[in-house]
């Protein structure tokens, strides 16, 4: 039996470890960065000095962030511990780029109001959802029917980063739009399925463990695609969720339209929604635990952006009088 290509095993280890999508694809593209800058040698071949130079490299001529070295930093650490087995004692980067702690952008209550309002359809509904739950754009888009708990007002979010699953809220406001929404969504579920098709992609192969799953109800996306798409290894017809530039790019359209100068993107909901509660009062572990923060200390963040001055305190100039 030939032995898979290098690139072939490392997608082979990052999805029986359970890596998300978007990480390994990450990780795939820059250890294919890796490989070329030192002239397509196998990476078996080379070691510490030839990481080092690379991320140098990418600190100093490419000028990327410490985040984006860090990353590939992380890539390279797997590609050598978890494929090649090869334990790497210490990689020292010369060069590391310097971390800059950055503030959360954050939009007041009428900011964000005048945002929605720019905004109309699937992608207003998704906006309200990211500012009144506090859900990442992914968490969002990839909640199936059967994750709203309409009777409990909860909104069971799976696999969320670092394949952690957590329950929030269902705001009350958000009850009456969501269940109309889900009516429309059935309607074209019904469809597909009379057409040959209503099946959706399920993870950990439920599909062989439950093979009708994929097209029932429950296991439907909440915002499915417009368009659906036959899938390349089954030659099955499915609807993929909405992608996340819809969103993405309808917020960026609403915030111009509502003369927003802030960076306002769909992140900038879930700062928003954090630091909200954080001012109405709601205990910083509360609110840790419906963000999703592995570390309190990441939520500590939103204490700093809170609408009360410069760390919260009042300035001696407003104690003048006048």
């Amino acid at each position: 039996m030939t032995k898979p290509k290098l690139l072939d095993q490392v997608r082979q280890v990052l999805q029986a470890k359970h890596y998300s999508p978007r990480t390994a694809e990450a990780y795939v593209g820059w250890i294919r960065r890796y490989i070329l800058f030192h002239g397509k040698q196998h990476p078996s071949q080379i070691g510490q000095p030839e990481i080092d130079s690379f991320l140098t490299h990418l600190a100093v001529n490419r000028h990327v962030s410490a985040s984006t070295q860090i990353q590939a930093l992380c890539a390279l650490l797997f590609l050598y511990r978890h494929v090649l087995k090869i334990e790497l004692k210490y990689v020292e980067i010369q060069a590391r780029a310097k971390r800059i702690e950055r503030r959360p952008v954050v939009l007041t209550c009428d900011e964000v109001t005048s945002v929605l309002k720019e905004m109309k359809g699937v992608a207003r509904m998704v906006g309200c959802l990211l500012y009144g739950t506090g859900l990442r754009l992914e968490e969002a888009l990839t909640l199936r029917v059967k994750d709203l708990d309409f009777a409990r007002n909860e909104i069971l979010v799976r696999n969320g980063k670092g394949g952690k699953d957590r329950v929030t809220m269902l705001p009350a406001g958000l009850k009456g739009p969501l269940e109309e929404h889900l009516k429309r969504v059935r309607v074209i579920h019904e469809k597909d399925v009379l057409e040959g098709a209503g099946r959706v992609w399920l993870p950990y192969a439920l599909a062989q463990k439950y093979p009708n799953a994929d097209r029932e109800w429950p296991w439907q996306w909440v915002f499915p695609a417009v368009r659906r798409y036959r899938d390349a290894k089954s030659g099955m017809e499915r609807r993929h969720h909405l992608h996340e530039t819809c969103v993405q790019k309808a917020i960026r359209g609403a915030a111009r339209r509502a003369g927003i100068v802030k960076h306002a993107t769909c992140h900038s909901f879930r700062h928003s929604f954090a630091t909200s509660l954080l001012e109405a009062g709601y205990d910083i572990r509360t609110v840790q635990e419906l963000l999703g923060h592995k570390d309190v200390s990441t939520t500590m963040i939103y204490t700093h952006v809170l609408n009360r001055g410069g760390l919260g305190v009042k300035s001696p100039f407003d104690s003048l009088r006048r």
